[in-house]
């Protein structure tokens, strides 16, 4: 009975341990930054993000560019913050990956990009935008040009 346990504690440790690996795509550090965004508001949110890679602090200017650009979708302007959904992830490598989510709120979505980088053991920021011109994109791809009409 107790070699039962033994073997399944191993094996669930183990599958446990391949989940965590096969996942380790930066979701982490993204689901911190929109944590800190719901809770803790706009700047603290992008300065944490910003902070995983020491090499931002050559771009402060366009770090608080950002934060202020971002400040200005606030409630008045695009009303209750609903929360986010992925919208498509790519990935070069084991060491890049592109994240892309649409963020609600009441008057329309906002679309955040994410671009992480692991140089060695941990992700860090190499990217950070948002837009709404994802609607533009969308009636582009609707295109009949873009369909296999071959079938």
């Amino acid at each position: 009975m107790k070699l039962r346990i033994l073997t399944l504690t191993i094996l669930l440790v183990g599958l446990n341990s391949l989940n965590s690996f096969a996942q380790d795509n930066g979701q982490k550090l993204i689901d911190e930054f929109f944590s800190r965004y719901e809770n803790e508001g706009v700047e603290v949110a992008v300065d944490e993000l910003y902070k995983t890679n020491p090499w931002t602090t050559r771009i402060q200017d366009a770090i608080n560019n950002v934060k202020t650009q971002l400040a200005r979708y606030n409630e008045e302007l695009v009303g209750k913050y609903y929360g986010y959904e992925p919208i498509v992830t790519k990935q070069l490598g084991n060491s890049y990956v592109l994240h892309s989510y649409l963020v609600k709120f009441d008057r329309q979505p906002l679309r955040f990009t994410f671009q992480l980088y692991k140089p060695d053991k941990e992700w860090r920021l190499a990217s950070f935008a948002f837009d709404d011109s994802y609607n533009d994109e969308l009636e582009e791809a609707a295109k009949v040009y873009y369909m296999d009409l071959d079938k």
